[in-house]
């Protein structure tokens, strides 16, 4: 019996396991990526689309972020897609200074019908080499296009910036989540572009060129349709740059009910898609011998990092009671600690990079984020959203 114990708990390691080494991997690889020479003079032309959904409040502070980059005026367009809106999200932004298309399809909701609407006009008029994809919440740096032209001029046909939280200090949510950003985001896009793998797409702060889009039109609808639209660039065999030198920042949500709605919405959208393509994405990568299809299917397989700590954390705690009050084997610990260690390796790495002791204060809030969490999954019941659902944040005031 004993041994049927120590057995099945080096089994049950195996999965977290996997998990944290990925994760350890990414995080000793995740230095930081020379930055190509930019377009001197800059010849790539931009359309920035900024899909936008009853976003009246806050567009206009969007558009003026683009209209200040540091890049020619006659190269770039900065393109508002009014999408279903109820309120004056038009007139901002063309008071802003934005070109507005106004859409209106109660049938096809959602920021994937709006790109897609968008995208088909930018190819008719056909001014644009590349587009430029900025949430309609966010603020830019200024050299966002030279940085995406930098790479579009040697060849990239997708590129994503790093995509940070524009209001970090709000409350401790948003402090957790100017962290995980940076796990997610940043860390995690440093390593793979290292890798030569795709980076990702992260939903803001995208760049394609317009040659992909006829190649591979964006007909990625769900939740989640950045991570929908990467795998199906990764299955084309095209990967995605990361432009870690210049950033898009977006405001996070700050209160416990915007925070509830959206990460339901995030996390289902990964969790079907997960199981939709992460089997096919590994079959594929196998007998093709694609690292960059591995890769993508790791990225969807390995769960949220609350997940992925509760499981590692609840593995340690029943290896150690059973190595010390069970008598069981001292080995059965051994995978279970190297989880841990994988993990911390991989958190840390991302505090430094978020902002080091400080960062290391914010984290304490972290065991009360996982209680919410899990409390919330064990609360949700299935639930279809409607396609566009605008979250509550602190710009502009009311949603």
């Amino acid at each position: 019996m004993a041994a049927a114990v120590d057995v099945a708990l080096v089994a049950l390691s195996l999965l977290p396991l996997a998990w944290t080494g990925y994760l350890a991997l990414l995080a000793l690889l995740s230095w930081k990526n020379r930055a190509p020479a930019p377009e001197e003079p800059p010849k790539t032309r931009f359309d920035v689309i900024v899909p936008a959904h009853d976003e009246e409040a806050g567009i206009a502070a969007t558009v003026a972020s683009l209209l200040a980059v540091d890049y020619p005026a006659e190269l770039r367009r900065v393109l508002v897609v009014a999408d279903n809106c109820t309120d004056a999200t038009a007139a901002r932004a063309r008071e802003a200074g934005a070109t507005v298309l106004e859409r209106q399809d109660a049938s096809r909701r959602g920021k994937g019908y709006a790109l897609e609407y968008a995208f088909e006009r930018v190819l008719h008029d056909g001014q644009a080499d590349a587009v430029a994809i900025v949430d309609a919440d966010t603020t830019v740096s200024p050299n966002l296009l030279r940085a995406f032209g930098a790479r579009v001029s040697r060849g990239a046909v997708a590129v994503q910036a790093e995509y940070g939280v524009a209001n970090r200090t709000a409350s401790w949510r948003t402090r957790l989540m100017h962290i995980a950003l940076t796990l997610f985001h940043d860390v995690r896009s440093r390593a793979r572009e290292r890798l030569g793998v795709s980076a990702g797409l992260r939903g803001n702060g995208m760049s394609f060129a317009a040659s992909l889009l006829r190649d591979v039109p964006h007909d990625a609808f769900s939740i989640v349709e950045d991570v929908e639209y990467g795998i199906r660039l990764g299955r084309a065999g095209y990967r995605v740059e990361y432009a870690g030198d210049a950033q898009v920042l977006g405001e996070m949500v700050a209160g416990e009910k915007a925070s509830r709605s959206q990460r339901r919405r995030w996390e289902g959208g990964r969790w079907a898609l997960a199981r939709q393509h992460g089997g096919t994405l590994i079959a594929s990568g196998l007998r093709q011998r694609s690292l960059l299809l591995l890769d993508l299917a790791a990225d969807i397989l390995v769960p949220p990092l609350t997940y992925v700590a509760l499981a590692t954390a609840a593995g340690c705690a029943a290896a150690a009671v059973w190595v010390v009050v069970g008598h069981g084997a001292a080995w059965t610990f051994a995978p279970w600690g190297a989880a841990f260690a994988f993990l911390l390796l991989y958190v840390l790495r991302g505090v430094w990079l978020a902002g080091g002791p400080r960062a290391l204060l914010d984290l304490m809030y972290a065991p009360v984020y996982m209680v919410w969490k899990v409390v919330l999954s064990l609360r949700s019941t299935p639930k279809k959203d409607p396609e566009w659902v605008r979250t509550a944040r602190e710009r502009g005031g009311k949603p």
